[in-house]
């Protein structure tokens, strides 16, 4: 099993239509939420899109930098940095 990655991505919280918006240039993936940042529930909505886009579970996506940041470093358990960007690619 690999180790797991890390990844930067910029969250827009309490936006209409939750999802993926894609990548940036820089490699940044851009997200946005419905929840509002309160409490830690923008960031675990957060972590349950990202696990959905790419077919992981919730628990193995975790925001590890900037809590209460929208710029924010998750850590993906489970798949290669090349897995991550293929699936976020389609």
């Amino acid at each position: 099993m690999s180790a797991p990655v890390r990844r930067a991505v910029r969250v827009q919280p309490r936006a209409k239509r939750p999802g993926l918006q894609g990548l940036r240039e820089d490699g940044v993936i851009l997200a946005r939420v419905g929840a509002p940042p309160e409490d830690g529930r923008a960031n675990a909505e957060l972590c349950a899109v990202l696990a959905k886009a790419l077919g992981l579970r919730a628990r193995q996506v975790a925001v590890v930098i900037g809590h209460t940041s929208r710029d924010k470093v998750v850590e993906i358990d489970g798949l290669s940095a090349g897995e991550i960007d293929t699936r976020l690619a389609s």
